[in-house]
């Protein structure tokens, strides 16, 4: 028993003391080398292990484009809806407005499938507020002058559905203004202020007196020069109507008043008689005081047509001296234009996107 038990206890202590001492590691594989063979392999292992710092970010990137486009795109919606409530809600009329509108071409009405530009509207209710504003110290703020600038508003929009009108009628015929004739009207606009005045002097006056640029006083005129002929050429009663006065003057009569009379009695177009009266020489109405300075005394121009585009005149000098005209006339005025509007606005084919409450001023 004794020699028994001894040899136990050393086993026992032999299987205690190898579980205390540390296990030896295997030592790992080398690495294979890389071959033609394996190459493959090595660049997919390497390629795998980037994939998971590539994953991330553009799921990251991803998100943030989709976020910037929501961004963008309501930003955008914000200002078109913001844009439409200052124009066509508070109609705002700032020299911002005035801007925006001459970038962007959005529209104040449409007359016969044509635009007319809000810029367009903007800019002669604003030369004519300058005006009365800065000359006449008109404040807009008291009630007449909030009644004063509606009826503004009223003339502009009248003037720039009429201007549209104008333009789309001009594709149709082949109407244009060449730069020539409208250099020749600026010019007849100055010398009729003054003959020795700059154009440098006449575009600040005009630019004090309307707050129009140039360019923008250009583009008024060129437009109202285009309207004119447009309205020439349409009115074939009215230029009749002339023709058969001038047929009547060359037949012999004399008498301008007997004459008129006696063609609103056969022609459904109406022509008026006025009485001779003492003018200066330098009188602007459309062109009657030049052309009859050029006459001698009794004599009867031929017809007339205005440059202001209200119609045709035919004058007889009475008498003059050195700084006056004293001339009787008959003016037949034009009518189809202004006519072709009004069935147009009957027939539904005019249409107003901004509302103007009706001033009392334009009652009167």
């Amino acid at each position: 028993m004794r020699s028994v038990m001894p040899l136990k206890h050393k086993e026992i202590m032999k299987k205690l003391l190898s579980k205390l001492q540390p296990k030896k590691k295997t030592p790992e594989e080398p690495a294979g080398r890389i071959t033609t063979e394996t190459i493959a392999e090595h660049r997919e292992r390497v390629l795998a292990g980037g994939r998971k710092f590539k994953y991330p970010v553009q799921v990251a990137r991803h998100r943030l484009v989709i976020t910037a486009s929501l961004i963008s795109v309501g930003a955008i919606i914000l200002l078109v809806v913001l844009g439409w409530w200052q124009l066509y809600v508070v109609q705002n009329t700032s020299d911002i407005a005035y801007r925006v509108t001459k970038v962007i071409p959005v529209p104040v009405a449409v007359v016969d499938g044509e635009s007319v530009r809000y810029s367009e509207y903007l800019m002669r209710y604003r030369g004519a507020i300058h005006y009365l504003t800065e000359k006449e110290r008109l404040n807009i703020a008291t009630e007449d002058g909030q009644r004063q600038s509606d009826f503004v508003k009223q003339r502009a929009m009248a003037d720039a559905i009429a201007d549209a009108y104008a333009q789309k009628l001009a594709k149709e015929k082949s109407i244009s203004v060449t730069g020539a004739e409208l250099e020749a009207y600026l010019k007849q606009q100055r010398t009729a202020m003054d003959d020795n005045v700059s154009e440098n002097t006449y575009n600040t006056v005009i630019r004090d007196y309307y707050g129009w640029s140039p360019e923008e006083y250009r583009d008024s005129m060129k437009a109202k020069l285009l309207r004119q002929k447009v309205a020439y050429e349409l009115d074939s009663s009215a230029k009749a109507v002339a023709n058969d006065i001038r047929t009547a003057l060359r037949a012999g009569q004399t008498d301008l008043a007997i004459i008129t009379a006696a063609q609103n009695e056969s022609k459904a177009q109406s022509a008026t008689y006025w009485p001779a009266a003492w003018v200066p020489r330098t009188n602007q109405d459309g062109g009657l005081a030049a052309t009859t300075a050029k006459l001698e005394k009794g004599g009867v121009s031929d017809i007339i047509t205005s440059s202001i585009g209200d119609g045709y005149y035919i004058a007889r000098l009475v008498d003059s001296d050195e700084t006056r005209l004293q001339y009787e006339y008959i003016h037949i005025p034009l009518s189809t234009f202004s006519k072709q509007l009004e069935t147009l606005r009957k027939d539904g084919k005019f249409s107003e996107f901004i509302t103007i409450p009706e001033a009392e001023v334009a009652k009167k």
